[in-house]
């Protein structure tokens, strides 16, 4: 069990190492780059194969750092704490563990020592550490640029309103 906790604390410090300090300038991100990467985690959210989508925007803030990838990347953390709602609202713990091994596993090696923990645990974990992550991303998107953040996040907002049910499998209209 401890070894599966240091796993997962490990996988959360990989994720907000990742996220670095927003200290440069603030770079302009290639607009064909970031719609290409912006593309990919529509389609991971749609698979629910939401290790990759964090992938796919952690790329673009290691590519191009801009409000946009931070903003982003702030959506899919809340993507997943919404998804984990609703899977918990529902009961669905199988699809919870499903979702820690997502997140957990990534390379080959990973299948010789699984993690298989308790899903009620696995869920708790999991949304402390992407409501901690979303907190930080959000503000290093609001620290390089406050008014494209909240013009982004009133996007989201209205996407969120206009789909309560399932707007986490997917990305806001405007964004695309």
């Amino acid at each position: 069990m401890i070894n599966r906790l240091k796993k997962f604390a490990a996988l959360g410090l990989v994720v907000m190492l990742g996220l670095g300090p927003a200290f440069a300038e603030q770079a302009t991100p290639e607009t064909g780059s970031v719609r290409n990467s912006l593309t990919k985690a529509h389609i991971y959210l749609l698979a629910g194969d939401y290790r990759r989508a964090l992938e796919a925007c952690q790329k673009d803030i290691d590519d191009a750092p801009s409000v946009e990838a931070y903003i982003h990347v702030t959506y899919v953390f809340h993507a997943i704490d919404a998804y984990l709602d609703h899977l918990s609202r529902e009961e669905r713990w199988n699809t919870v563990e499903q979702l820690y091994l997502n997140l957990a596993y990534k390379d080959p090696q990973d299948l010789i020592d699984p993690p298989g923990g308790l899903a009620r645990m696995a869920k708790e974990m999991i949304q402390t550490s992407v409501q901690q992550q979303s907190d930080v991303s959000a503000a290093m998107a609001t620290r390089l640029n406050k008014s494209e953040a909240d013009r982004l996040w009133q996007q989201q907002t209205q996407w969120r309103q206009a789909n309560p049910q399932t707007w986490w499998t997917g990305i806001p209209d405007a964004w695309r």
